[in-house]
C-alpha cells in the first residue's frame, strides 16, 4: 500500500527557515508528480510545490516562488521542501501527496488529482 510520510514541521519565528521531509513506500510505479500542499486555519488547501520522481516539472507556487524550493533524493524516497523567509500566512498544516502516472511533469496540480497523501506536518510562524 502507498504511503507518504511528512516530518520537519515546528515552530519557526517569521524570516526563519525550515526544512520538510515527505518519505514515500510502498508504490509499484516508478514515476509520480509529488506535491506540497498546505492548509492555514479557517482556509482551503492550496498547491505550494510539485516536482516529478524522475526530477523534471519542479513548480513552485507564485505565493511562494523564490522563497521555497522543492527538491527530492530518489534513493531515499525522500522529496524536500526547503522554505526561506517564512512568513506569519505561512502559518499552516503541511502535506505531501502523490500523483501516479506522470513520466514528466505534473498532471493535474488541484489536490483532487491527488490520490495518496500524508497525515500533514504542523508550521506556525510567529512574528
Amino acid at each position: 500500500q502507498a504511503q507518504l510520510e511528512e516530518s520537519g514541521g515546528g515552530s519557526v519565528q517569521a524570516r526563519g527557515a525550515l526544512r520538510l521531509f515527505c518519505v514515500g513506500s510502498g508504490f509499484s510505479s516508478t514515476r509520480r508528480c509529488i506535491g506540497w500542499f498546505r492548509q492555514p486555519p479557517g482556509k482551503e488547501r492550496e498547491g505550494v510545490a510539485f516536482i516529478n520522481t524522475g526530477g523534471s516539472g519542479a513548480y513552485s507556487a507564485d505565493s511562494v516562488q523564490g522563497r521555497f524550493t522543492i527538491s527530492l533524493e530518489n534513493a531515499a524516497n525522500t522529496i524536500y521542501l526547503q522554505m526561506n523567509s517564512l512568513k506569519p500566512e505561512g502559518t499552516a498544516m503541511y502535506y505531501c501527496a502523490a500523483q501516479y502516472g506522470p513520466s514528466w511533469g505534473c498532471g493535474p496540480i488541484g489536490s483532487a488529482a491527488f490520490p495518496v497523501w500524508g497525515q500533514g506536518t504542523q508550521v506556525p510562524v510567529y512574528s
